[in-house]
């Protein structure tokens, strides 16, 4: 019978104090391997030869745990590597360096022989501190000397003593004295065990453990020595978790030694023609590493100095198949894309298009890598003419986008609550779906790819993708997701601009206007501006006109000029304009006061908006086009307030004397000449032919 002290973890007994990972409780046997002198610390443990799940591709990379009591042993090595490393063993052996023997008797073996006393924790981890002080300054850390095992020896047994804190000590000594193949297997296990718990983070920081295991990455045989990296690696994955290292790692060169570490991977892979055994366990661990990291402008700088963006493209490439590889570098890439020199970077990498089409159709259906896909793609095309026709020219751009769109939007339709089981509750507190994520980020990639003229047309007569935008705009309102419907809408936008054949927007020009009634009349101002910008391509057409009129849409634009809100003011002068091409039709400015509307937005947004006061002076010529006294037409105080407005908006050193920098002056000077200049002057011309300021004579009493 097992006494109550004892605990059961994989099939072995260990004392309770001992299941909070010390190696106490199981024997290490000290062996000489090939008549090396480096001694071998054998574990003796029965547990499975497998990974540890933090160390598996598909385990959780984002927390921690407690860390287990045993960790796995490693594959014995086959009789053909063992004849390699002896003969290995045999040169280094023949490269062991004489050590001063006065030096080891007075520095070194006082020191030793302190700690074989073992008496307590503070006073082994001090003398600890010594010996490693000591070596250094005799120049025996990074080297192979006569009397190593001797050190190596009674360094190993303390670590049976079961304190995180001198293990640590121990870990960075053994590190320094460069052991290699199984003890550093070992030495790395040890350290990924104490790493494991947040709670030795402090310990961690203090002795400066994580400059060792980078230096086992920068230096160490990758080939060789795969099981002790991957190790080695998880250690510095879960130290990067706590931001406290952030600046640590960075200035140590993590960054550089982690793209190092990719890169050979990546060429050991095209030579080899094959994946090394557990490389992609390692890459998930340094994709998650460089995740925590490039949150750092100084990491994002040293991203693009060392062309990280192509290595980490080839990865993904290399490792289609491992959705953990692919979804941490989805991560990263997503962060990168939010800012416009990493996006510019990624951009201009043409291969990383095809790359992402490739990804979505393998993870067709997996959302949490999808969803990040295409925000990097959306990010991508956003400010990029390019980068959105690179985009499209992939084969099966389209179709792939489409067959996604269908896919999110069948689950989004299974995921609806009805209406009268909680629904509208339902609707009002919560946030998007997973399935509407990813219609947000996808339908922004769609309004992006709409820009380019090329594409533009493509898209508008695509049945299928504009078929979805009205499907989204039919069963989706602002309270359901707002995002979702405002990107479908300004989507639409960008196709109706199109007036090409076969357009299906062209089409369904109608049932669109009617669509859009229901964002106009809500309270949401970035619906409401979407909608109208719309309306403004729409109303092109001689049908939507009567539509806007028949339903007094018109009014609501009109109404909209007393929003001060520029862009708002700009759409819907829009529709406007179109609207008083029909002759029949310019009477509605009249109602509402939409004269004196349209005057307010010329005083108030013309100094610093020469497009939109080039609209309301085109709207104005359009409605004076029979004038025959001004004052009739716009009335006695709107004509002479245009008088003083378009004279003074004309005058070049006062319209163009705002406090705008220099390449903004510019650009309102480009827009003030070529757009309102020449309709203003007809205007004004127009109003002083058509105006009189004599006053009438009263007439005569009798």
């Amino acid at each position: 019978m097992i006494a109550d002290s004892m605990v059961k973890i994989n099939g072995i007994y260990l004392t309770k104090s001992n299941t909070i990972c010390h190696l106490k409780s199981h024997p290490l046997q000290l062996t000489y391997d090939g008549g090396c002198n480096e001694i071998k610390k054998q574990e003796m443990f029965k547990g499975t030869t497998s990974l540890p799940s933090h160390l598996k591709s598909g385990g959780d990379q984002g927390k921690r745990h407690a860390r287990a009591s045993s960790c796995p042993s490693s594959s014995d090595l086959s009789r053909l590597q063992t004849k390699a490393v002896s003969k290995a063993d045999l040169q280094e052996k023949d490269a062991e360096i004489e050590v001063d023997e006065a030096f080891w008797n007075t520095r070194i073996v006082p020191i030793l022989r302190e700690l074989e006393k073992e008496e307590n924790i503070e006073t082994v981890c001090a003398a600890c501190t010594q010996l490693h002080h000591a070596l250094e300054e005799g120049n025996m850390l990074g080297n192979k000397f006569k009397k190593r095992s001797i050190l190596l020896k009674t360094l190993y047994k303390l670590v049976d003593v079961g304190s995180d804190l001198l293990s640590l000590k121990l870990a960075k000594i053994i590190l320094a004295l460069k052991v290699s193949r199984k003890n550093l297997l070992n030495v790395c296990k040890l350290i990924f065990k104490i790493s494991r718990n947040e709670k030795n983070d402090s310990l961690i920081q203090n002795d400066s453990i994580l400059e060792s295991l980078l230096e086992v990455l920068r230096s160490e045989d990758l080939e060789m020595n795969m099981e002790a990296f991957l190790y080695c690696m998880g250690s510095i994955k879960f130290i990067s978790g706590n931001p406290g290292f952030l600046n640590e790692m960075i200035s140590k060169g993590a960054v550089e030694i982690l793209i190092n570490l990719v890169k050979q991977i990546n060429e050991n892979t095209k030579k080899c023609g094959t994946c090394l055994p557990n490389s992609g366990h390692l890459l998930v661990q340094v994709t998650a590493t460089l995740r925590n990291l490039v949150d750092s402008p100084l990491v994002r700088s040293n991203f693009l100095s060392i062309s990280a963006l192509p290595q980490l493209c080839t990865v993904m490439q290399q490792y289609m198949g491992d959705k953990d590889v692919c979804t941490n570098i989805a991560r990263i890439f997503s962060k990168l894309t939010s800012y416009r020199d990493c996006c510019g970077a990624l951009a201009s990498y043409s291969r990383c298009y095809a790359l992402f089409l490739n990804l979505i159709n393998t993870y067709q259906k997996e959302q949490d890598i999808v969803v990040r896909v295409v925000f990097i793609l959306g990010n991508l095309t956003a400010k990029n003419n390019q980068a959105r026709e690179q985009f499209s020219k992939e084969k099966g751009s389209i179709q792939t986008l489409l067959s996604l769109f269908q896919t999110f939007h069948q689950l989004d339709l299974h995921s609806q609550k009805p209406v009268g089981q909680g629904g509208e509750l339902y609707r009002a507190q919560r946030l998007p779906s997973e399935a509407e994520d990813v219609l947000i980020k996808l339908t922004r990639v769609l309004a992006n790819i709409a820009i380019h003229p090329g594409m533009g047309p493509v898209l508008a007569t695509n049945p299928g993708i504009v078929g979805l935008l009205l499907t989204t705009l039919e069963y989706k309102s602002l309270d359901d997701c707002e995002e979702l419907v405002i990107n479908a809408t300004a989507t639409i936008n960008n196709l109706s601009y199109y007036q090409v054949k076969n357009s299906i927007i062209q089409d369904k020009k109608l049932y669109i206007a009617e669509l859009l009634l229901k964002l106009l009349v809500s309270n949401n101002m970035d619906g409401i501006l979407e909608a109208v910008r719309v309306f403004g391509n729409l109303s092109q057409d001689r049908d939507v006109c009567d539509f806007i009129v028949q339903n007094n849409v018109h009014k609501f634009m009109m109404a909209l000029l007393d929003a001060r809100h520029q862009d708002i003011c700009f759409s819907a002068c829009g529709v406007l304009l179109n609207l008083t091409v029909d002759k029949d039709k310019r009477v509605i400015l009249k109602e509402g006061g939409g004269i004196k509307k349209l005057v307010d937005c010329l005083r108030d947004f013309g100094p610093t908006d020469w497009q939109l006061a080039c609209l309301v002076c085109k709207t104005l010529w359009n409605f004076s086009e029979n004038i025959t006294n001004a004052s009739s037409c716009f009335g006695n105080e709107d004509t002479n307030t245009l008088l003083l407005l378009l004279s003074s908006f004309l005058d070049e050193e006062l319209a163009l004397d705002g406090s705008f920098d220099p390449d903004l002056k510019n650009y309102h000077k480009l827009h003030w000449e070529t757009e309102f200049k020449p309709v203003a002057q007809q205007l004004l011309n127009r109003i002083q032919r058509h105006h009189t300021f004599l006053e009438p004579l009263p007439v005569p009493s009798f």
